[in-house]
């Protein structure tokens, strides 16, 4: 497709069972058809693009390497992780509240409140088949480091189990290297240590090439 507002093409997704035949003739075919400016490929779906996911390059190597061999530029987005849940281990927040999360009908948001204003929340995606996701978990600066993001994930991760969910997914932007603004590296130990594994990173890709 492409979209107006520039005339990028984008290629929001592609099928080809990994046959690298298939996935060089769909993307060749996809360029021909699209117009003759920059294209994307598997952008990350937000509220602010008309991608609808990236590419988890560990599991797609062939379509991974034909994007490339068509001169397609990646760039690594986020890092998937899942969880087997419950996690019993984990300490919870005694007061925390759940409430409705206006911006999304199927989550469920989990806030700490302290001196009447808010220090620490989750954001939970219902389950679906048994899989629930855990968007985000933010703690304010002055709460940090007396493990209240721990035990704020904890109860996330107990609110996911008592909705049914036997397993939980997150996505981490660790895209930036350690030191940076958005240095994810504390985010991605508190993961790991509550037992989440990696299962990919996401991948997105671009084709600068001209009218």
């Amino acid at each position: 497709m492409r979209r107006t507002k520039d005339d990028t093409g984008l290629i929001q997704w592609l099928h080809c069972r990994e046959d690298a035949t298939v996935a060089e003739a769909l993307i060749a075919h996809a360029l021909t058809t699209l117009p003759p400016r920059p294209a994307e490929a598997f952008q990350f779906a937000t509220v602010l693009t008309q991608g609808l996911e990236a590419l988890p390059a560990r599991h797609r190597p062939v379509t991974r390497a034909a994007l490339e061999h068509a001169g397609f530029a990646g760039e690594r987005l986020w890092r998937c992780m899942r969880a087997d849940l419950p996690r019993p281990e984990l300490p919870r927040v005694s007061d925390i509240r759940i409430v409705a999360e206006p911006e999304r009908r199927a989550a469920r948001k989990l806030q700490v409140r302290r001196d009447d204003r808010t220090v620490a929340e989750a954001v939970i995606g219902l389950p679906l088949q048994g899989i629930g996701v855990l968007w985000w978990i933010e703690v304010s600066p002055d709460a940090r480091g007396h493990g209240l993001g721990r035990a704020v994930l904890g109860s996330a991760l107990q609110a996911l189990s008592d909705l049914g969910a036997d397993q939980v997914v997150l996505y981490v932007d660790d895209d930036e290297p350690p030191g940076g603004e958005r240095d994810r590296t504390a985010a991605n130990a508190l993961y790991e240590s509550a037992g989440f594994v990696e299962v990919d990173h996401l991948w997105s890709y671009t084709l600068h090439r001209g009218r």
